[in-house]
């Protein structure tokens, strides 16, 4: 095999209470990446769409490019690699683009070279392909769009990823609003301490939702689904954050809110049909606000990256 062609999803990081523990892939949008093996012993970037003109094409400085250098000297080849990546998500929109680029690349190149590690193998890798993009080696976009489904992060050191049973028929509407929220500059904001008493209450909002995912227990997840440390803060920078969050449950969303660091937020959904009046009023709410936005209604993706031709 000389060349290869990978999808790898969009994902919400957090689900509201997990805070760099939870996430979930899901079918649509996603990044495709192929790479083609060249004979210079180079890895080099001939192509990038999507982007707006915003991503480095010199692979020093790329993070897919980056991940790919980090697997070849880890099993000690000198491969030549050309890459074309296809950006079909916002960038900076809490939908893990970054993740997604650097799970497609390491998926590619990891099948390109005779799968040498399992997809748990390929994680810390991913990781580090956060580092660079956002400063912190967080696997809550990572994990989901390699493993697919929901998925715990149980411990960063050592690491321990794994998938969560969860009701196979939800939906999920994600909606991106065009403003601009740096993961970097969310993360910022964020205390580092916090009271025992609001440490508790998200204990227990999180062992709720597992629950209530492991369980069907959908009454029990709504009633988890509830942030009262990181929702706080950073709502104040996503606009209308709690007009879209009353929108879609006055119209009967399960739970609410912000995907990974924002701007784009999410809710679940127990019918499409319900995901889709969501999504039409939340985007009218933003049209009627001058803020441009996208919006997908879709499904939790159990398989994640996965080869397309």
């Amino acid at each position: 095999m000389d060349s290869i062609k990978v999808f790898a999803p969009a994902t919400v990081a957090n689900v509201v209470c997990g805070y760099d523990i939870l996430g979930f892939a899901i079918d649509e949008p996603g990044d495709e990446i192929i790479l083609t093996k060249n004979n210079s012993n180079k890895i080099t970037i001939t192509k990038i769409e999507g982007d707006g003109g915003k991503l480095p094409k010199d692979p020093s400085k790329n993070v897919v490019s980056h991940v790919i250098r980090m697997f070849l000297e880890k099993i000690n080849s000198n491969q030549g690699i050309d890459i074309e990546l296809y950006k079909k998500m916002p960038l900076n929109s809490g939908m893990g683009s970054s993740a997604a680029s650097s799970v497609a690349a390491l998926v590619a190149i990891n099948e390109l070279m005779g799968k040498p590690f399992s997809r748990q193998e390929l994680l810390p890798l991913a990781m580090e392909g956060e580092r660079i993009a956002c400063g912190n080696a967080h696997a809550d976009n990572v994990a989901p769009a390699l493993l697919g489904g929901m998925v715990l992060v149980r411990s960063y050191e050592p690491l321990d990823a794994l998938k969560l049973p969860y009701p196979k028929h939800l939906s999920v509407v994600s909606v991106h609003p065009h403003v601009d929220v740096p993961t970097g500059e969310a993360r910022k904001i964020i205390k580092e301490r916090i009271s025992l008493k609001s440490a508790v209450q998200q204990w227990g909002n999180i062992a709720g939702l597992i629950a209530g995912f492991c369980t069907n227990d959908l009454a029990l997840v709504s009633r988890s689904l509830e942030d009262v440390i990181i929702e706080p803060v950073r709502a104040m920078l996503i606009p209308y954050f709690y007009e879209m969050k009353q929108l879609a449950m006055d119209n009967g969303a399960i739970g609410f809110g912000i995907s990974g660091s924002g701007p784009s937020v999410f809710a679940l959904c127990e019918k499409k049909e319900i995901a889709e009046v969501i999504s039409h009023k939340i985007k009218e709410l933003l049209t009627q606000k001058n803020i441009e936005s996208e919006s997908f209604v879709t499904k939790i993706n159990d398989e994640g990256a996965r080869v397309i031709n």
